[in-house]
């Protein structure tokens, strides 16, 4: 075990050595090397949604599923409906996400009278 003056010599000795850099402001930019790192890191694309996920937002006639379903995150319904007859009914330029929510909201069970908590919450599922 060092004494204690062992002790201090060797604290002195660091403190010597290694001044501290002075850090970052914290409304300061960070370092161009810090974005590149993350950018290039594996992760980064973890978060991007796929190509499955955005069939949502396409027309009815551009879904190669024909199988179309629609769940509620709320109330755990799921509604399926063919492609052919969600254009017989909705027209083939109808977007997928509006017609789910118009699924989802004809037959749904959760009515409390105020317009910020009714309804469904869906999610476009792919069979």
């Amino acid at each position: 075990m060092p004494t204690r003056d062992q002790v201090e010599k060797m604290a002195s000795a660091v403190r010597t050595s290694a001044l501290p850099s002075p850090g970052l402001a914290p409304d300061g930019d960070l370092p161009s090397e810090y974005w590149q790192a993350l950018l290039e890191d594996a992760r980064a694309d973890v978060g991007r949604p796929g190509p499955g996920s955005s069939a949502r937002l396409l027309q009815l006639s551009q879904i190669p599923q024909h199988l179309l379903r629609v769940s509620c995150r709320r109330c755990a319904r799921t509604v399926e409906i063919q492609r052919v007859d969600a254009v017989r009914l909705y027209g083939s330029d109808a977007v997928w996400k509006d017609v789910g929510q118009r699924l989802l909201d004809n037959t749904c069970s959760n009515r409390t009278g105020r317009h910020e908590e009714d309804g469904c919450w869906p999610s476009y599922d792919t069979p």
